[in-house]
């Protein structure tokens, strides 16, 4: 029975994905607002909803390695795994605006992270506390201002060539988007919990399961919705959904799990971090070529590959 509920919240995350990016992609033809931005807000936040769920309850149980840990190693996942798989079958091109801001951002917080976590990395743990919290919810809130503040303004000195309307309602648009959302996240959730049983009746121990299962179950959304997005021919969209997702998991999420509980973290080690931050300064070297094309979204994969195996030889006894 497992199985079957594995298979069917699988199934569930694709259709979810599926809604939820046609029914974004029409409300930012409806309201002139472009694929990165609708991708990085709606869809990125959307997408986040799991690992808020997983860090928020870990947060609340006193258990950071648990709320931190399933931050940094879906960031990673996401970058290197999920944008990696998808720009194998499908190109993602990178314009100048995503170098200039969204990029440098997602590296930004994830050495602020890494600096409040290690404090100022000599090594010594320090807690993430509630002032803490308060300064990555200012990065977030900050962020959401300024892009579409930036969109509108760029939407206003681009109009050389007249949107694509869409003929669909404006409440078709949002009930996909809410019902897409509402069926991702809830297969997510059958998903993990059902790999992480039948993981245990495995006999495999917890500590892949925190590191790998959890980790990588979050971000099926965000998986689902950026095939979904390429497969639509919205890379932007794709792009945006990894971006925001980034930004939003280490601002947002650990901004509010901090407020429920400060956050001192022993078992996340600084390698981990490491790998955090140079698989988005990865994504910004790929940048200056414009796009991720094939054997770049092979190579980022094959560097997920390697760092799962890492992980396995070394840091789970």
């Amino acid at each position: 029975m497992e199985y079957v509920i594995l298979l069917l919240s699988l199934a569930g995350i694709v259709f979810g994905a599926d809604f939820l990016v046609a029914g974004a992609v029409s409300i930012a033809r409806k309201f002139n607002v472009s694929d990165f931005v609708i991708g990085a807000a709606i869809v990125g936040i959307g997408t986040s909803m799991p690992e808020l769920t997983v860090s928020f309850i870990g947060a609340l149980n006193g258990n950071a390695d648990v709320a931190i840990g399933n931050i940094v190693g879906s960031n990673i996942f996401n970058i290197l795994g999920i944008l990696g798989i998808t720009a194998i079958f499908f190109p993602i091109s990178i314009d100048r605006q995503n170098m200039k801001f969204e990029i440098p951002l997602c590296i930004g917080v994830s050495v602020l992270l890494t600096i409040l976590a290690f404090n100022f990395f000599v090594g010594t743990p320090s807690r993430i506390g509630r002032a803490d919290g308060v300064i990555l919810l200012a990065v977030f809130t900050g962020y959401m201002w300024y892009s579409f503040r930036r969109d509108k303004h760029s939407a206003l000195a681009e109009q050389t060539e007249p949107v694509t309307e869409d003929k669909s309602p404006l409440w078709l648009a949002v009930l996909k988007v809410v019902g897409g959302l509402a069926l991702l996240i809830t297969s997510c959730d059958l998903f993990v919990d059902n790999a992480v049983h039948i993981a245990k009746s495995f006999g495999v121990n917890d500590a892949f399961i925190s590191l790998t299962l959890i980790a990588c179950g979050t971000s099926l959304p965000e998986l689902a919705a950026s095939v979904a997005a390429a497969v639509k021919k919205n890379p932007q969209l794709a792009l945006g959904n990894i971006v925001g997702s980034n930004i939003f998991n280490i601002t947002l999420i650990l901004g509010i799990s901090a407020q429920v509980m400060p956050l001192t973290s022993t078992g996340i080690a600084i390698t981990d971090y490491v790998v955090m931050i140079a698989a988005a300064v990865l994504l910004l070297l790929f940048g200056f070529s414009g796009k991720i094309g094939r054997l770049g979204g092979a190579f980022m994969l094959l560097s997920f590959v390697a760092y799962t195996w890492y992980l396995l030889a070394n840091q789970i006894p």
